[in-house]
């Protein structure tokens, strides 16, 4: 203060150039803020109306970046007032130092006083600390470098950087901080440095290493010259720590390099801008530059398919796993995953594309193998015959074959939404259960059961299951497996062959008792013949002896019907008269219709056409329908009536069958041709009767058709082609038993007189008759139950004829007759006799050598008549003088 007031005083008027000086700084200082302030003006409005125009412009194409930055031109409007609030701020401060100054200059005869130089040195300090806050505020590290790497200033990033306050930063060496990480640093720096003296300028990263770190730093630099008098006095470096930024970099490309996924960049125009080592050994390229070369074009094997991913990214964000193929260099092909992004501009165009693919070929390859498989253990499972099931250990389904619909009748889903065990058999129930059970708790490994389950349709079918454990990786059961076979055909089919033998057993025992009936019945007939010719007898005795003989040929007639429902004679189609086929169907099954009260209604039909067939299979049909008929009758009343109806049109002639029976419902009937397909009772049938019908009839050209009838009852019509241009045969009355004049059996004397008959049979009632009947005719007979008999009477006596029985017996073993009568003839030597079979079984029709020798055969049961007229015939062809030879 002292030194204030001893200052000079200043003249009152005129100017001194202390005046002079503070007029010209002001006068200065105007301009300079009035240039500022329009300055400032001028580049707020620019960059608020810059960014007003950002924003509409390149509004959609911030909406359309992958994150939402619809804020950001909000901010920048926030910040571009910001800065307009802090250059207010700063000139604000420099109105009033200009204010303060001018009041200097006003009162420039007096000396400031110490108030205001204070008050000047506070707002010039306070404008300093302003501008120092705002250099400390930034992130980045700014300082100031004379030519000789002296530092000027520094801000607090700086200082914090190099952990040291800023009075032992200033004026100290950059070298003292920092040192160039590579070492040389300082050849850089003078080789550079009369570039940057000309250019005034410099960008680049630098890296450098703390002296009191071990770690290295990387800085992104920007140098600028300062400037004084138009020459260079100092460096300003505004520096920006990229260490993290680089060490991501490095990882990046660590990972980029290292990644099994093949990476790629490429532009909108097709052009590969870079790719990873993997992709270019996935594409089996040698280097990256070679493949580098290439198009996109050139890797895609469908253009077609390139188009729509591009397509696909530029509307997508992302687009994820889209599988395409690519071609390797060497031409073969490749499947691969790709994922891929759009980068785009700020005006939201595409500028390139990004993203990784990934090889699945060795995938797609294990899976079509493994679908492969799949599938054909789908086809073999569709194709097994079984039915194959799998339960869990809750005795829940997890899997159905489809042969379900085929065996229950149920789709797979069916089967899988009902309880286990629901369709099988209340009886077997338990059984399956424990099975089950057992299996489940690994009491069995294996074990098969024969199962009665429900079909939808509501029939009983048998089947035959399986029982297997399913065991899981660990060898732990998880469940059961279950294969089930449809064993109901083979189990009629069993009953069926059942019966076929013992029907054929039956067979041969009606033969043997047919074989054996004939020899007593040939006596009776023949002896009651004898009788009834005898001279003197009463009218009683006539009549009894009639009676005899009548029912003597009822018995032959019912044993010839047996032996041919027995032996059916091999097939042998002619043309045959159907009223005669309907009779002899009738007269076999007469006694059953008789006993059953089944009244038979048919009239046979004159006139009409005969058809081609097998006697005996159309027997067989017939007798079919007419038993089928008399089942249908006894299950709903104790009597009922069938009627036979016959009818020709102009190519077929119609059989139907119709009874008053039962009827068949109308759901069944389209399977009742069905092989084992039964309506009856169980036991009640094989189900094989009217398939073997069907066989038969289209084996003879015809059909068959089957009607349920309104009234009740069935009618089966049978269609039979005619025989055209041939007339039907009656068929031959069985046993040929007919009544024959007594005049017209009677021979002439001459032929059969002193004729020589051996008769070799081992039945004596046979052997008798013959010797009482044919001596009381002429004959001279000499009988014989063994063929060694035969032969003694050979060596004492020659005959004319030879009645040989087909079946002889001799000391408990059977003989052919036909040997016997070989021996016998080879005996006679030169007068060999005329040989007559007598046999009880049937006599076929036919050309073979086997019934060429039985030419002269007499069936039994026969009578004197036959055999006379049978020996007449043979001795006609074979006169006594001459033999046969």
């Amino acid at each position: 203060m002292a030194e204030v007031n001893q200052r000079p005083s200043r003249p009152a008027h005129g100017s001194s150039p202390g005046a002079e000086g503070r007029s010209s700084v002001t006068s200065r200082f105007e301009r300079f803020e009035k240039r500022q302030s329009e300055l400032w003006r001028l580049t707020f409005v620019v960059l608020f109306f810059l960014v007003l125009a950002y924003a509409g412009t390149n509004w959609d194409a911030i909406r359309s970046m992958a994150h939402r930055y619809e804020a950001l031109p909000i901010g920048l409007v926030a910040l571009v007032a910001l800065f307009g609030i802090y250059l207010w701020k700063k000139t604000s401060e420099i109105s009033e130092l200009r204010g303060l100054m001018h009041g200097l200059e006003q009162r420039d005869a007096e000396p400031p006083s110490d108030k205001q130089l204070d008050q000047l040195f506070e707002i010039i300090a306070r404008s300093q600390q302003g501008y120092r806050d705002l250099i400390d505020s930034f992130d980045d590290v700014l300082l100031a470098l004379s030519l000789d790497g002296q530092i000027r200033a520094v801000n607090r990033s700086f200082s914090d950087l190099v952990d040291t306050p800023f009075q032992q930063i200033i004026g100290k060496p950059l070298t003292e901080f920092v040192q160039d990480a590579n070492g040389d640093g300082m050849e850089l720096v003078k080789r550079a440095m009369p570039r940057f003296m000309e250019r005034r300028h410099w960008e680049g990263v630098v890296q450098v290493r703390l002296k009191s770190q071990s770690s290295v730093f990387y800085f992104d630099c920007v140098a600028h010259a300062m400037m004084r008098a138009d020459k260079i006095h100092g460096i300003t470096i505004l520096a920006r720590d990229v260490t993290a930024l680089r060490k991501n970099e490095a990882r990046f490309t660590e990972l980029f390099e290292s990644l099994q996924e093949g990476i790629y960049i490429v532009t909108p125009e097709g052009t590969i801008l870079d790719a990873n080592p993997a992709l270019v050994r996935m594409l089996g390229y040698d280097s990256k530059d070679d493949l580098l070369k290439r198009e996109v074009a050139e890797i895609f094997v469908d253009q077609a398919e390139r188009k729509i991913v591009q397509e696909q990214v530029e509307r997508q964000s992302t687009l994820q796993g889209r599988e395409i193929t690519l071609i390797r260099k060497d031409g073969t092909s490749i499947v691969c995953l790709n994922t891929a992004a759009a980068v785009r501009d700020s005006a939201g165009h595409v500028v390139r594309y990004q993203g990784a693919v990934m090889d699945i070929t060795e995938r797609r390859e294990m899976e079509r193998r493994l679908h492969q498989q799949q599938e054909f253990a789908r086809r073999l499972v569709d194709s097994f015959p079984d039915l194959i099931l799998v339960l869990d250990i809750s005795a829940n389904y997890t899997f159905v074959s489809p042969r379900s619909k085929e065996i229950l009748g149920y789709e797979p889903g069916e089967i899988a939404a009902i309880d286990f065990g629901h369709c099988a058999h209340p009886e077997d129930m338990p059984a399956v259960h424990a099975l089950y059970g057992d299996i489940v708790a690994g009491r069995q490994t294996f074990a098969s059961l024969e199962v009665r389950v429900r079909h939808k349709l509501g029939e009983w079918r048998r089947i035959r299951f399986n029982f297997s454990p399913l065991w899981d990786a660990e060898g732990k059961n998880e469940g059961v497996v279950l294969s089930g076979r449809d064993v109901t055909d083979l189990k009629r089919l069993e009953e069926q062959l059942i019966q076929a033998e013992k029907l054929a057993a039956m067979g041969q025992m009606l033969a043997g008792v047919a074989h054996e009936l004939n020899n007593p019945l040939t006596a009776i007939l023949g002896v009651t013949e004898l009788l009834r010719e005898r001279q003197g007898a009463d009218e009683p005795t006539k009549r009894q002896l009639e009676l005899t003989h009548r029912q003597a040929r009822r018995a032959a007639r019912i044993v010839q019907n047996l032996l041919e429902f027995s032996r059916p004679a091999s097939p042998h189609k002619k043309s045959l008269d159907v009223n005669s086929l309907v009779e002899r169907t009738l007269q076999l099954h007469e006694h059953s219709l008789r006993r059953n009260n089944i009244e038979v209604e048919f009239r046979t039909q004159p006139g009409l056409p005969g058809v081609i067939g097998d006697a005996n299979q159309l027997i067989q049909i017939f007798l079919n329908l007419v038993t089928n008929a008399e089942q249908a009758i006894r299950e709903v009343r104790d009597s009922g009536r069938i009627q036979i109806r016959l009818a020709s049109n102009s190519n077929r002639v119609t059989i139907t069958v119709q009874d008053d029976g039962v009827g068949i419902r109308p759901e069944a009937l389209p399977r009742i041709f069905d092989p084992f397909y039964t309506t009856k009772r169980p036991g009640g049938g094989t189900g094989l009767g009217l398939s073997i019908c069907m066989s038969i009839i289209r084996e003879h050209g015809g059909s068959i058709e089957a009607e349920t009838l309104p009234a009740g009852g069935t009618a089966f019509t049978v269609y039979l082609p005619i025989a055209v241009g041939q007339p039907p045969e009656l068929l031959p009355a069985p046993a040929d038993v007919r009544d024959v004049p007594r005049e017209a059996v009677r021979p002439a004397a001459e032929l059969l007189k002193d004729r020589m008959v051996l008769v070799l049979d081992d039945e004596e009632s046979i052997r008798m008759l013959l010797d009482e009947g044919l001596s009381a005719q002429g004959l001279q007979v000499d009988c014989v139950a063994t063929i060694e008999e035969a032969l003694t009477q050979l060596t004492r006596s020659a005959y004319d004829v030879l009645l040989c029985d087909l079946h002889l017996s001799s000391g408990g073993f059977a003989v052919d007759g036909r040997e016997a009568a070989r021996r016998i003839l080879e005996t006679a030597g030169t007068q060999k006799p005329a040989v007559i079979y007598m046999t009880g079984d049937l006599v076929e029709d036919g050309e073979d050598t086997a019934r060429r020798e039985l030419s002269f055969c007499l069936q039994k049961p026969f009578r004197i008549s036959d055999v006379l007229a049978m020996l007449r015939d043979v001795l006609a062809a074979a006169p006594a003088e001459t033999r046969q030879s």
